[in-house]
């Protein structure tokens, strides 16, 4: 039986302001005070959060390690809530990676760093930052697992059903999608809106989206942050340039049915998707060896 068949979830919809820390950081902490009086157990904050987007040459001057005295004050403030937002990591070796933590009770419990770093359009993420390798799940409270992936790692479809067959019951989306980021008649509203529903509703599994609003430069970010259910119904939304939280009750049952009646993860078939990748490897003359196909 489930241990928390329901579960009171936010999302932040906020206005970055470029490269200012300590004025972002008081955002996120006054909003993480009104979803903990609020009763929320999870708030999710958009994709670089704590930093803004179009960093260029500040992104060695915003970028942190894991015990920056502002990710733990986030992380003590973070009492009873896991709470999930966006800056620029420093690993090792002075590698930069556009990443999400997640805190709670005064400890940094996760963090994933972007794996799709989009060069195309007006992006250009890859002059930035360095790509994540691994797609790992965060245990909420059972049975709440969550997989998190940043904005365009989920226009890779493989990205968010690897992490469905992880075992995922829900999916953070968190973002900074702009218009015109594409260029051409690609409306990133519009994509957002059918991608977010299917995913939902292919995998049953009840989706959080934060993105950020208003304008950086020429930049201008639309919102329409949103909390879906396991049938890829919106629960919640916010329209564009509204600042503050959306919120939304999850419940497991809702994940149980749809998966019963539409088993998209039980039919996956793993085994056949891993023999057809080692068929396009060996066609291409680099086989896959025994651990990357476990």
């Amino acid at each position: 039986m489930a241990t928390n068949p329901s579960i009171s979830v936010a999302v932040a919809q906020i206005n970055c302001a470029l490269g200012e820390l300590d004025r972002n950081l008081d955002t996120h902490l006054d909003l993480i005070t009104q979803a903990r009086k609020a009763g929320h157990e999870l708030l999710l904050f958009p994709e670089l959060s704590l930093t803004g987007y179009q960093l260029g040459e500040k992104t060695i001057d915003v970028a942190m390690q894991g015990n920056d005295p502002k990710l733990l004050k986030l992380a003590e403030a973070s009492q009873d809530i896991d709470v999930a937002f966006g800056f620029v990591e420093e690993g090792a070796g002075a590698q930069y990676y556009n990443a999400m933590a997640l805190v709670r009770n005064g400890q940094l419990r996760f963090v994933h760093r972007k794996l799709n770093l989009p060069n195309y359009g007006n992006l250009a993420e890859g002059k930035l930052f360095a790509a994540g390798q691994h797609i790992e799940l965060v245990t909420l409270t059972d049975p709440w697992r969550a997989g998190l992936l940043i904005c365009a790692d989920l226009w890779n479809p493989a990205l968010v059903h690897l992490a469905m067959l992880q075992g995922a019951t829900m999916l953070l989306a968190p973002v900074n999608s702009a218009l015109g980021a594409v260029a051409g008649q690609f409306s990133n509203a519009d994509g957002w809106d059918l991608a977010l529903r299917f995913y939902a509703m292919m995998y049953g599994a009840p989706i959080l989206m934060a993105n950020r609003c208003g304008n950086e430069g020429n930049t201008y970010f639309w919102g329409g942050s949103r909390i879906l259910d396991a049938y890829g119904k919106t629960l919640a939304g916010a329209p564009d340039g509204y600042t503050g939280l959306i919120s939304a009750e999850l419940n497991y049952a809702d994940v149980q049915r749809a998966r019963f009646r539409l088993p998209t993860i039980r039919d996956s078939n793993p085994h056949l998707i891993r023999h057809g990748m080692n068929q396009l490897a060996r066609d291409a003359g680099t086989p896959l060896t025994t651990k990357d196909t476990q």
